[in-house]
C-alpha cells in the first residue's frame, strides 16, 4: 500500500480496529449458532453467552443478535485471554483447519479496512442517490453482511483490489480471448461484436488473464464492476459475467458448462414464471452464454436491470438499501418486507425457490423511496420443484441436475435462508427491527404451508464458518437461527 497508494496508509491504519470488530462480530454469530463439532455447550447468562469447548476451555462474549449488522463485538475471552482479532482467536482455538481459516479472516480484515479507507468522506452520510445503477453497487463497502470472510479476496494484491473492487469505483478494461467456435458451447444469441470469422470472442477479466489463463487477450471494452466483482456493466449495454475463478467469501467462482447449457432454458422459464406475479417481479434475461471447454474461460451476457425502470424510478440491489435512510422507517421496512415475501412465497408456492440474497435481488423505488416491484438476476443457483410446478399446471423446464428438487426442506432453506435470514435481515439491521417488519408484513400474506413454516420454525441459514472449516465436505451446510416471529423458538427442524 505504501508503494501503490501511500495516501491511504493513515486511513487504512485508522480503519483496522473497526474492520476487526466487523469480522469478529460475524465470527461470533457463527460460534453462537452454527453446529461446530468442537463446541459442546452454549449457556446464556446475565453477562452474555458462554461456549464450552471440547478441550475444556471456555469462550465468553456478548449476547448474540444473529441479525445485527453493526459491529457490536469488540472482544471475546478465551478463558482469561481477551481477543479483539478474529484471526488470532481462530489461531488460538487451534481446531481442525483453523490455520487456513485464520489466514482468510486476516485477509478479510485487511481487505475490509482497505475498502473503508478508500471511501470519500461524503459516503459516510450519503444524501444524493446515484443516477446510474452500477453506482448503487459501489456503495456496498463491507461486502457480505454475515460472512466472516465478508471481504476476503485471496490472490488479490492491494493494487488489484483498488483496480477491480467495485467499492473503489474503478473502470476495468475487459479483454477477449478468441476460441474456435467448434470448441465452444453456446446458448442464446452470441452477438456479432463478439465473433471474428470462425472464432468466438470470450470476454475475460484482466485478473483472470494475469493469474489463470495462459493465453494473451485483446483489449475490448471498459466496464464498471458490480457487487459480485466478476460481473461488470458495459457502457450503455448489458452486464457481462466473467469467469473470474478466485475464492470470494466461501467458494471459488467460475462458470460451469452446466450453467452455460442451462442458461437459455432457465431464462425463458423464469420470464414465464415472473409473468404470474402481477407485475411485481421482473427477471433479467440471459442474452447469450459461452463456455470454451473450461470453467476458467466462459462468459454470460445478461440484461441490465435498468431496462425495468421508467421515469424517475431507481433500481438498486437490496444490499444497497442499507446505505440509505429508508430502512430506518418501520413503516417503509414493513412495506418492503411485505413486497419481498409476497413475491418470494408466490414463486415458492408455484415451484421455484429464489436465491434472493442482497446481491441477486434488486428493488425498484419510486422517487420518494416507495418500493414498487422487484428485479431478480442470476438464475444459476435457484431451485426448481417439478412436482409443485405440475400441481399448478406449469410444465417443468427441460433441465436436470442440482437445480431440480422436490425436497420441501431444500426449497424452503433456499428461499428463507437467502431472503429472510439474509436480505431482509441485513436491510433491517437487527433482530428487533426484523421482527417488527415481519410481524407487520405477514398479516397481509396469503396463508399456506410455506408461510406457516416461516412463522413457526427456526430460520434456516447457511453455516458459513462450518463450511470453511470443513473443506472436505462438498455443498452447502446449514444451521438455524431464532425466528423473530416466535417468542420462544422451538427446536424442530424446518
Amino acid at each position: 500500500m505504501a508503494a501503490v497508494r501511500p495516501d491511504l496508509v493513515p486511513r487504512y491504519t485508522a480503519a483496522l480496529p473497526g474492520a476487526r470488530a466487523a469480522v469478529l462480530t460475524r465470527l461470533w454469530r457463527a460460534l453462537a449458532h452454527e453446529p461446530l463439532p468442537w463446541i459442546t455447550g452454549r449457556t446464556a447468562g446475565p453477562g452474555g453467552l458462554l461456549l464450552r469447548l471440547a478441550d475444556g476451555r471456555v469462550l465468553r462474549g456478548p449476547h448474540p443478535d444473529p441479525y445485527a449488522t453493526d459491529a457490536y463485538v469488540t472482544a471475546v475471552h478465551l478463558d482469561a485471554t481477551a481477543h479483539d482479532d478474529p484471526a488470532r482467536l481462530m489461531t488460538d482455538l487451534a481446531v481442525e483447519h483453523a490455520t487456513a481459516f485464520a489466514a482468510e479472516l486476516g485477509h478479510s480484515v485487511a481487505s475490509l479496512a482497505l475498502s473503508r479507507a478508500g471511501q470519500p468522506d461524503q459516503l459516510d452520510h450519503p444524501k444524493e442517490w446515484p443516477d446510474r445503477d452500477w453506482e448503487w453497487e459501489q456503495r456496498v463497502v463491507d461486502g457480505h453482511p454475515f460472512h466472516p470472510n465478508c471481504r476476503s479476496r485471496p490472490g488479490f494484491s492491494v493494487a488489484e483490489q483498488l483496480a477491480y473492487g467495485p467499492e473503489h469505483r474503478p473502470v476495468v478494461r475487459l479483454g477477449t480471448a478468441p476460441v474456435p467456435a467448434r470448441e465452444c458451447l453456446v446458448t442464446g444469441d452470441w452477438p456479432d461484436e463478439l465473433r471474428e470469422g470462425e472464432h468466438l470472442l470470450v470476454p475475460v477479466h484482466p485478473w483472470q488473464t494475469a493469474h489463470v489463463l495462459t493465453r494473451p487477450c485483446d483489449a475490448w471494452s471498459d466496464a464498471h464492476p458490480l457487487m459480485s466483482l466478476r460481473t461488470l456493466a458495459l457502457p450503455g449495454g448489458p452486464h457481462v459475467k466473467t469467469a473470474l475463478s478466485a475464492r470470494l467469501t466461501s467458494s471459488v467462482r467460475d462458470i460451469s458448462a452446466y450453467s452455460v447449457g442451462a442458461s437459455a432454458t432457465l431464462s425463458a422459464f423464469a420470464e414465464e414464471l415472473a409473468a404470474r406475479t402481477d407485475g411485481l417481479l421482473h427477471v433479467t434475461r440471459t442474452l447469450g452464454a459461452v463456455s470454451a471447454g473450461s470453467p476458467d474461460l466462459a462468459a454470460l451476457l445478461r440484461e441490465s436491470p435498468r431496462l425495468y425502470v421508467s421515469g424517475d424510478e431507481h433500481v438498486l440491489p437490496v444490499a444497497a438499501l442499507a446505505t440509505t435512510d429508508l430502512p430506518r422507517s418501520p413503516a417503509w421496512l414493513a412495506d418492503f418486507t411485505r413486497l419481498a415475501l409476497q413475491v418470494g412465497l408466490r414463486l415458492l408456492e408455484l415451484g421455484v425457490a429464489l436465491e434472493a440474497h442482497g446481491q441477486n435481488l434488486l428493488v425498484v423505488l419510486a422517487q420518494d423511496g416507495t418500493p414498487r416491484r422487484l428485479v431478480y438476476r442470476d438464475l444459476a443457483d435457484i431451485r426448481i420443484s417439478p412436482a409443485r410446478l405440475t400441481r399448478h399446471g406449469i410444465k417443468p423446464p427441460d433441465l436436470t441436475g442440482r437445480l431440480i428438487t422436490d425436497d420441501e426442506l431444500a426449497l424452503r432453506r433456499k428461499l428463507f435462508g437467502s431472503l429472510v435470514a439474509g436480505a431482509l435481515a441485513a436491510t433491517a439491521g437487527s433482530g428487533p427491527a426484523l421482527a417488527t417488519a415481519l410481524e407487520t408484513a405477514v398479516r397481509d400474506l396469503r396463508p399456506g404451508p410455506d408461510l406457516t413454516a416461516l412463522r413457526e420454525y427456526p430460520l434456516p441459514t447457511k453455516a458459513l464458518t462450518l463450511m470453511r472449516l470443513s473443506p472436505g465436505t462438498p455443498g452447502d451446510q446449514w444451521t438455524t437461527l431464532p425466528n423473530p416471529l416466535v417468542l420462544e423458538p422451538g427446536t424442530r427442524d424446518q
